[in-house]
Formats: C-alpha cells, structure tokens, sequence
C-alpha cells in the first residue's frame, strides 16, 4: 500500500497510513463497507486534495518569521499531542517495542524530512518543493529491494523512475534554480524526499505493537522534540519573540496544526474505512498541481516551463509506478 502513497505532505498522511492500516488494508474489505453519503464523501476527498496540496504555502508563510525547525516542531507537537490525549482516552497504551518504532520514525519523519522540507522553504518556492516531494512513491519502489524489504522493481516501475528522475532534474535548470539559496535547498528537499521514504520502508520492518492513534502520536511528538532540540543548537532562539511574528506566519502554524495535520488526517483515515486505498491514493496526482497553482496565484511564484513540464512529469511518474507496484 505505502507503494500507493505519496508525500504531498506537509502532513503525516504517509506514516498516518501505516497507522491506519489495520482498521482499512483491502480494496474488497472496504467495498464492503456501507457507503456514506455523498456529501460526505466530496468533503473527505476535498480535504486530501486541497488541503494538503496547500501545506507547502503554509509552510512557507509560516516560516517567514518563526525559526523553521521551531515551526515544525510546535506544529507537530500540538498535534502529537492532540492524538496522544484522544489515543490515552480510547484507552491505547505505550509498549517498548511501540516507543522505539517512535523514536526512529520521529527521526526519519519529522526530524529529518520536515526539519530540511521546512528550512529549504526559507528559499525553495513551494510549489517547486512539492514536485520534488511528489515522487516519494517512485523512491520507495527503488528502496523496497535495495533493503530487501520487497521485490525489484520492473519495467513499468522502471519507466516511471526514470521520468521521476527527469522531473526533478529539470527543477534544478536555471530557470528554477538560478535564485540565491534555491540550489541547496533544492538538495534539501531532496533528502527530505528520501528520509521520508526511508521511513515508510522502515515501518514495514518495525510494526509497532501500539494501537492506531497511539502509533500516530508517538512519532510526532518524538520528533518534535528532536526539532526543539536541533532549533535550540542552531540558536534559533536567540532571534525569535512572538512579538514579531507576523500573521500571516501565525495562520499559516495554525493551519497545519488544524487542517493539515488533524482535519486532513482525519479525512484520510475516514476515507480509507469507507473507499479503496486505490482510490483514496489519487490524493497523490492532484496535491502537485493544486501546491504549484496555489504558490503561483496566492504567493507569485514563477510558473516557468520547467515547472510545468516536471508536474507532467511528476504526475506520470507517480502512475507508472503505482501501475508497476499493482502489476507486480
């Protein structure tokens, strides 16, 4: 399933998936679920489309004026925090063996990939940051074997890693990357693409024995603490009062600790007990375009050839792998 599933995400829909595994894992288990209404539906897929497509923006609004490990790390701990309440409520208890599936997938997660995602947005157009986070799917297939966690990739998974490659690289002409810091924050995102995909790899392996919120809250909350930690040695402290953060920042933080981290959440496990995970995973086409579209009409961020051309791309490269994955 993780194959199916992309990373659009300034929020935690990839490890929230693993979570969610165990009430909604089979096209034929959830077909024969009673369907909701219609309404319901189109808001729940609304959700996954819209607002996670709109998280890279909120990050970079977000980071205009609060220190961007600090900003990744209030937001996940609010919402780690939320879960862990509503887990404990429920009843859900820590194990051992769920506490370090935690602390490794905290790190991969939200300490690397969110802590690079979050400070390459200080420069890297969102828009641009999400195409490159867009062919995490295509990552994963190439992980899976390389540390015999699933089977060789083949030819229609083959084809669309080499057009996700392509995809990123026309991000890196200078059209794209010509600005002062967008190249290494290119490579930033980049590494942040790859240590989410590490994870989703990893999980396989880990499983953690703890209910589903509980799996949920663990991660975030340890990585959020890791985020304090690493913002507190690189002296982000120092240079932020809350008296200067500006409101669109403020907005922004609250976003992606009500809607892209809780609402959407809850919008994708909802989805995934009442529809296919095939058909839930078209989040994954649309959360690029409506991320590059969104940075072009509300943040003016340039709309170059490259641009458009590594979406198609992206797009396409997202289809054949999860066409290969299905195949295979």
């Amino acid at each position: 399933m993780f194959q199916n599933q992309s990373s659009g995400r300034a929020s935690e829909r990839l490890v929230l998936t693993q979570m969610t595994e165990s009430s909604a894992v089979s096209d034929a288990s959830a077909l024969q679920t009673v369907r909701p209404s219609r309404i319901e539906a189109i808001f729940a897929f609304l959700a996954i489309y819209v607002i996670w497509g709109s998280t890279f923006l909120a990050i970079r609004y977000a980071v205009e004026s609060i220190p961007p490990l600090f900003t990744a790390a209030i937001r996940h701990l609010l919402a780690g925090s939320i879960l862990l309440g509503w887990a404990l409520w429920k009843g859900e208890r820590p194990t051992r063996q769920g506490l370090r599936a935690g602390i490794i997938l905290g790190f991969l997660f939200f300490f690397v990939s969110h802590g690079l995602l979050h400070w390459a947005e200080l420069n890297v157009p969102s828009g641009v940051a999400a195409l490159v986070i867009a062919i995490e799917p295509a990552i994963v297939a190439l992980l899976l074997p390389v540390l015999k966690l699933g089977p060789r990739p083949r030819g229609m998974t083959w084809s669309g890693l080499a057009v996700g490659a392509v995809s990123v690289a026309l991000l890196f002409r200078p059209d794209v990357s010509a600005e002062p810091g967008v190249l290494i924050g290119l490579v930033a995102v980049l590494v942040s693409a790859i240590a989410w995909s590490l994870g989703i790899v990893y999980s396989r392996k880990l499983q953690p024995a703890n209910g589903s919120t509980l799996n949920a809250a663990l991660p975030l909350l340890c990585g959020s603490l890791m985020l304090l930690a690493g913002g507190l040695i690189r002296g982000e402290h120092h240079a932020f009062q809350f008296s200067q953060i500006l409101p669109e920042s403020f907005v922004g933080l609250l976003f992606l600790i009500f809607f892209g981290s809780l609402t959407a959440f809850s919008a994708y496990a909802w989805l995934l007990k009442h529809y296919s995970p095939t058909l839930v995973a078209t989040h994954t086409y649309v959360n690029p375009i409506v991320a590059v579209l969104l940075g072009w009409a509300l943040a003016g961020e340039k709309l170059t050839g490259s641009i458009v051309l590594s979406m198609a791309l992206a797009i396409l490269a997202i289809s054949l792998v999860n066409r290969g994955s299905q195949a295979g």
